[in-house]
């Protein structure tokens, strides 16, 4: 999806009330926490952590700029600019996430685009699966 601000089309991956359910390949029976490997923390473990600490509070651009922005160091004074220049070219929304693809975890997107974490294991997820009152989505496969 893309909408213009000024004279620059700006790109979204948010989703409204819908739900990205795990990849058919996900190697994973249930959701798993991203482990953190030295220093710098992942991609799938700085969204996992903010995503699951702060329950549909954040839509996808929100924490997928946060966690571009945390991984670049940027400063405060950056962030609006950063993010103009980050969404002015289309991103992978959550369906390309390590989070979907690799890790057992499903998104829900509520009617404002705010977004939560729910393991494959959940009744939750399976609800979201069967309930026919949210667009279900596949993740992207790892593998074609």
């Amino acid at each position: 999806m893309e909408y213009k601000q000024g004279t620059v089309k700006i790109h979204t991956t948010n989703y409204q009330d819908a739900f990205i359910a795990v990849a058919d390949d996900c190697p994973a029976e249930k959701g798993e926490i991203p482990p953190v490997k030295g220093e710098k923390k992942s991609v799938a473990s700085l969204a996992f952590e903010l995503v699951s600490k702060n329950p549909y509070r954040f839509t996808s651009d929100d924490v997928l700029f946060q966690v571009y922005a945390e991984r670049q160091e940027l400063t405060a004074d950056e962030l609006e600019t950063a993010r103009q220049l980050f969404f002015s070219k289309g991103q992978p929304c959550f369906r390309a996430s390590p989070l979907t693809k690799r890790y057992g975890w499903g998104v829900h997107s509520d009617a404002a685009g705010r977004i939560a974490l729910y393991g494959r294991e959940t009744p939750e997820y399976e609800a979201f699966l069967c309930s026919g009152r949210v667009k279900v989505v596949k993740a992207m496969k790892s593998k074609r």
